[in-house]
């Protein structure tokens, strides 16, 4: 049964293996024995989650996510990850990545903030990355022996 629903609000998702990274997100919980019940991933412009962020976090800045656990204490995740595709296009020209490579990057960091990881602290991030780096590497591996 899947547990990982890709959904567009005002922008649509547009990648090749979005079935393998659903599977590569649930397979990214099992490992980090995170128990969940339904991540969505709602795929959307930069407008939208400023708005969201305004509303919510009290931020008025642009983001490329936001990812909100919505169970109650120790009950499994019920997650909602907000994804700027805008945010992840310009991300991916600055950084000089592809943007086949940076969109699957800011999935799993959404998954990874749901299994309890922070980025707040210098240390947080780095083992953020490591985590993000480590799952990107599990993708490809699919993605190729999907071919």
């Amino acid at each position: 049964m899947a547990i990982v629903f890709f959904h567009s609000a005002d922008r649509v998702l547009y990648l090749p293996g979005k079935k393998i990274l659903k599977q590569s997100v649930e397979a990214l919980f099992r490992l980090e024995k995170t128990p969940v019940s339904s991540v969505h991933y709602i795929f959307c412009s930069d407008e939208y989650l400023l708005g969201i962020n305004r509303e919510f976090l009290h931020h008025d800045t642009y983001t490329d996510i936001i990812t909100f656990n919505l169970a109650a204490g120790k009950a499994p995740v019920e997650g909602e990850v907000y994804i700027s595709l805008d945010r992840v296009h310009d991300n991916a020209r600055l950084l000089a990545v592809p943007y086949r490579q940076e969109l699957p990057r800011v999935v799993f960091h959404g998954a990874l903030h749901l299994c309890g990881y922070r980025d707040k602290k210098p240390a947080d991030r780095l083992l953020m990355r490591k985590k993000e780096n480590l799952y990107l590497k599990r993708l490809e591996w699919g993605l190729k022996a999907s071919k």
